[in-house]
Order: structure tokens, then C-alpha cells, then sequence
């Protein structure tokens, strides 16, 4: 996680310039996401918002990301460092297009571009860099997100190419990403809105270099990097210094293995910590293992949201190049995965425990200020068949949000999605006009989330009923063990997923693959949050 930063000038910006290029670097990682989201084809884009755009510098160290998927915005730096490791110094009008998890990708479905930005003089001021989780990228289920053995059931694994070079697109390239895909012309608008989004990034850095001065620019990018460091440094001086170990579960990975031991061991020394995972198992048949750049992601976010706690304020360049932080994986772990293992449910629901289990060590040092754990999955839900309306394929995919973790000084949030998806809940009205869905139900699950002094927040019920006959995949977690509360605060209910077949429901476990028939109702029900404090 120690990176370097990218050129600056002798002088260096006052903290005045400081804040105001922070600002305008921001605005264009969201400037990037709202290009994203308005071309945008899939409802798993335009209405979720599962995507994310950043701004990097010249070294590849993250300078702005936008408000979007933590779970993306920590990785990507690991996506431009595989780009221009595999292709070299990427020329003016080259895009790099790659997915592959053991390349720097996350799972399959999550396809990044990046892109050069040159100053006309030919300096180079950076990278934009946009990701997107498309709804399809093949595999042996639709939705990409199936119960696998290995990576190669799970979709088409694309390593850093050149989609474009000097500004053409590589049609040989195009035409066989859209022949290993069950819906190509979403994904072709999908792919065309995130080059929009590059297209959009690089006009601003360059009004950007052109008003306030390339050098400025760049020494901006350096300055916003190292201050973000000093923060986190200041930061973690404030956690008392010791050695906090945290352990917790994953539920099983589909094929029999668990519960599945995630470990930690964080060591405080100063103004540096060092985060790890020794003794986290080993990985396993299931796709439940992460690789290392969502450990490395999900460490950056527990760790971002403890300074800023700490420090009272919002860390620039999404937290800087954490070089305070040393991160230890073990290989081949379920934390460090390595090919062939399959990561599909690594990237959404490892993630998730990783990000537990950290601030669980935090927790030991700081009891007072580290909320109660929240739904700790994404329930996610793949659905996918030919659409009866149209007679083409369909591929729909979701993320459904449940109960927050209840905090020191307030309840825990209903009904959201948290800590490393950041997306949102797709409409009723945009399900059933994209898909031959109906939508039975959809509430709060009240009383799901555990009592305390702060309440947790409740999970969610949606009911969806297939209007043809679907392949479905569910993979989930917080089936079995509940989030658990804080300082005296009860546990969070646990989920549950049902298929109910002419009225009659039938309990599933946390990860499956079957087959529905028209008419049948796929009922996922997500965990609450726990509380927070003995309740009064």
C-alpha cells in the first residue's frame, strides 16, 4: 500500500491551492461518474450506480475518486499499475481495457478502462481511469456470479490490453469481448458510456493544466498526496499503541468449506500500523476468495474511516498512498488469492467480512468511538433468462441493502447499502420495464436490527417473481451468524433466502444456483444492523 507520488514544482502550493485543486480534482472523478451514469445502458449502472471514476497522477497514485464504490475506488490503483506494467506508457487516444482479478481486476464482471491525459506540450499529467460492473461478462450462469470451482467458469478474464490505440478502437478485440457475452449490445453501451466518462475526466485535467499551469498542476497532485499522508499518520498516532486481534467468518463457500477463519492482528507503533492477516485460512474450492487488491481495498476504507474520525476531517486523494500502513497476506489465502481460484463472491461478500473483521480490531483499541457491525453482505441476486417480450437474453444483477450498524451517538440507517458497496436500490418501476419481472414485495423487515441504547438499522424483504423461466444465483452471507452489536448492544437478525413455488416457500441456503419457472417468486431478506450500547 506504499506508493509514490507524482512530479511537483520546487516551491510547491500554499494550503489555499491546495484546497482549491482539491475541489476541482474532485469534481472531475464526479463530473466522470455523472457521463457514466447518464450514457449508461444497463439499470445495473444507470440506476444502481455500480461504477466508479478516479483521477490519478503520473505514478498511478489515486489523486480524486469520486463518491462512489469503495470496494472499486481502493482497487483501481492496482488496475493502472497492471495496465502500464503490462502495455507500457500509454500514448495519446490509447485506452487499456482489462478485468482479470490475477491482473489487476476484482472478479469478472468489473471492467476497467484508463487513459492517459497529456498536456499539449506532450508532458504527461496523469491517468482517468473509470470501472463499471457490467450485468453479463459470460460464464457458466448469467450474471457472471455463479457457484464455481474456478475462475474460468466464472466469465471471460480479460489481462491489460489496448481497447483502443491513437484513438481507434481494436474492432478484432471488440468483436470477440461481444461474442463471449449474453448481452452485447448492453455491454457495448455500457463500455461506451465509461469511455464517455474518460473522454469527459481528460477535457477537464487539461482546462484544468491549461488555466492554473501544467507544473502547478502536477505539484498540486503531489501536494494533495502528501498531505493526505500526514493526515493518516496523525491519524493513527491517536490509536493507543498495542496489538488489537479480531477474527471472524465466513459462513461457507458453497461447496462445503466453513466456516471460513478471517484473521487479524493490527499492530499499533506511532504514527504506522501494520494490518495482518496471519492465520486467515487457506483458499478454498468456492468463489469466496478475494484477491489481494480487494484485501488491500477494504483495509484502505476501514482505515480511511477511522482517521477521519480521528482527525475530524475528509482525507484527500481518497486517503493517499496509505504508505503508514503495511499491509501482510498470506499467499494463497482466502485474503491473497491465486489462479485458478475462483473470486466471483470475494470482490462483494470476503470484502465485506474483511472490512468487519478489521474494524473489529479497531474496536479493541478505540471501544467508544467504532460502531456495531452492519449486514456484512451483499445479497446479491443474478436472475437471468430469455425475455419473453423481446425473445433476446436478459442478465439482470443486484446488490439488496440492509441494516447499518448502529454507532455511539446514533441508530444505525435502514434499508441502505454499506461500508464497501455504496450503490443504490434499483426501483420497482425500472425492474419491471427492463425485465420480465413483478416486483410482490418490498419493505423494511422492522425489528430485524438489534436493540440498544442506538437501535440497528432493519434489512430489506424484496420478492421478485420471474415472468419466464430464469437460471437464478444467489450468493449471500449473515445467513447463519448475526452482526454482531457493541458495547452491550444486541445482535443484528440475520437474513434469509426463499423460493416460493405456487405459494409454498422454500428455505435456500446462503449461496445456490437453481433453475425457476415462470411465476415462481425468488425472496431475498437481508440482515440488521447491530446495536449499540446496552439497550435503556
Amino acid at each position: 500500500m506504499r506508493q509514490t507520488g507524482g512530479g511537483r514544482n520546487e516551491k510547491g502550493p500554499s494550503a489555499v491551492e491546495l484546497e482549491v485543486f482539491r475541489h476541482l480534482f474532485t469534481a472531475i472523478a464526479e463530473e466522470m461518474g455523472a457521463a457514466l451514469r447518464r450514457a449508461a445502458f444497463s439499470p445495473n449502472i444507470k440506476e444502481r450506480r455500480d461504477y466508479s471514476c478516479a483521477l490519478f497522477d503520473p505514478a498511478g497514485v489515486a489523486v480524486s475518486v469520486g463518491d462512489h464504490m469503495p470496494v472499486h475506488l481502493g482497487a483501481m490503483p492496482m488496475s493502472v499499475e497492471a495496465a502500464l506494467a503490462e502495455l507500457g506508457e500509454l500514448a495519446p487516444g490509447d485506452v487499456a481495457c482489462l478485468n482479470d482479478p490475477f491482473h489487476g481486476g476484482t472478479h469478472l464482471p468489473d471492467v476497467t478502462l484508463v487513459s492517459a491525459v497529456h498536456a499539449p506540450s506532450g508532458t504527461l499529467l496523469g491517468y482517468v481511469a473509470s470501472r463499471a460492473h457490467h450485468s453479463d461478462m459470460g460464464g457458466s450462469t448469467p450474471g457472471s456470479m455463479p457457484l464455481a470451482r474456478e475462475i474460468y467458469e466464472e466469465g471471460l478474464r480479460i489481462p491489460p490490453v489496448r481497447l483502443h490505440r491513437a484513438g481507434a478502437r481494436n474492432e478484432d478485440l471488440w468483436r470477440l469481448l461481444l461474442a463471449n457475452v449474453r448481452t452485447p449490445r448492453e455491454r457495448a453501451g455500457d463500455l461506451d458510456a465509461q469511455l464517455a466518462a474518460l473522454h469527459t475526466g481528460a477535457r477537464r485535467l487539461l482546462e484544468i493544466a491549461a488555466r492554473r499551469g501544467v507544473e502547478d498542476t502536477l505539484a498540486a497532485m503531489h501536494g494533495l498526496v502528501a498531505y493526505a499522508d500526514r493526515l493518516v499518520a496523525a491519524g493513527i498516532d491517536f490509536v493507543p499503541d498495542g496489538r488489537y486481534v479480531a477474527e471472524d467468518f465466513l459462513e461457507d463457500d458453497g461447496f462445503g468449506s466453513g466456516p471460513i477463519p478471517i484473521c487479524v492482528t493490527l499492530t499499533i507503533s506511532g504514527s504506522e500500523a501494520t494490518v495482518d492477516f496471519t492465520g486467515t485460512s487457506a483458499q478454498v474450492p468456492g468463489g469466496v476468495n478475494a484477491v489481494a487488491a480487494i484485501t488491500a481495498s477494504a483495509v484502505r476504507y476501514a482505515v480511511r474511516c477511522v482517521v477521519e474520525a480521528l482527525v475530524g476531517e475528509e482525507l484527500p486523494a481518497g486517503g493517499g498512498s496509505m504508505r503508514a500502513v503495511q499491509l501482510l497476506l498470506p499467499e494463497a489465502s482466502v485474503v491473497h488469492a491465486r489462479p485458478p481460484a475462483a473470486v466471483a463472491a470475494g470482490n462483494v461478500e470476503t470484502s465485506q467480512r474483511v472490512t468487519d473483521v478489521v474494524l473489529s480490531a479497531f474496536a479493541e483499541a478505540l471501544p467508544d468511538l467504532m460502531p456495531a457491525l452492519s449486514q456484512g453482505t451483499m445479497n446479491n441476486t443474478t436472475l437471468g433468462g430469455t425475455d419473453p417480450r423481446t425473445g433476446e437474453p436478459f442478465a439482470y444483477y443486484e446488490t439488496v441493502g440492509g441494516g447499518m450498524g448502529a454507532g455511539p451517538e446514533r441508530d444505525g440507517l435502514s434499508g441502505v447499502h454499506v461500508h464497501m458497496s455504496n450503490s443504490l436500490n434499483t426501483p420497482v418501476e425500472a425492474l419491471e420495464h427492463a425485465y420480465p419481472f413483478r416486483v410482490t414485495r418490498y419493505q423494511l423487515r422492522r425489528g430485524s436490527g438489534g436493540a440498544g441504547k442506538h437501535r440497528g438499522g432493519d434489512g430489506l424483504r424484496r420478492d421478485v417473481m420471474v415472468l419466464a423461466p430464469a437460471r437464478v444465483a444467489l450468493l449471500s452471507e449473515r445467513r447463519t451468524v448475526e452482526p454482531r452489536g457493541a458495547r452491550g448492544g444486541r445482535d443484528g437478525a440475520t437474513g434469509a433466502n426463499v423460493v416460493i413455488r405456487a405459494g409454498v416457500e422454500e428455505p435456500l441456503p446462503g449461496k445456490a444456483t437453481f433453475v425457476i419457472a415462470a411465476g415462481d417468486v425468488v425472496s431475498v431478506r437481508s440482515p440488521g444492523g447491530g446495536g449499540w450500547g446496552a439497550p435503556e
